[in-house]
């Protein structure tokens, strides 16, 4: 594959203020778990915080976000099927409903 397939990967100061920014996000997530008022919710924040730092990693470091749309699908694709398996199977054994078997 030659090097003009593509696009102008960013410079080491974007690398270096993603990586800011997922400490950042880090430093949010220890905080959030040692918060007692945010118990009830702690679940969906770190989900929503972990996801948003997988998605930088993704975009950047694994560098999906300037190659070809082709691996971005071989990497969301299988990715998307788990996430359905898994939430079947937590629908199939009632952790939606409350009464889980």
């Amino acid at each position: 594959m030659d090097s003009d397939q593509h696009g102008s990967h960013p410079s080491k100061r974007v690398y270096v203020g993603i990586a800011a920014i997922l400490a950042v996000i880090t430093a949010i997530e220890v905080m959030v778990f040692y918060l007692d008022a945010l118990r009830p919710i702690i679940v969906p924040i770190l989900l929503v915080l972990s996801a948003t730092k997988f998605l930088l990693v993704m975009m950047f470091f694994m560098h999906l976000r300037f190659d070809s749309r082709l691996f971005t699908g071989l990497f969301v694709g299988p990715l998307l099927v788990a996430v359905a398996i898994i939430v079947a199977m937590l629908a199939l054994y009632g952790v939606f409903t409350g009464n889980p078997v």
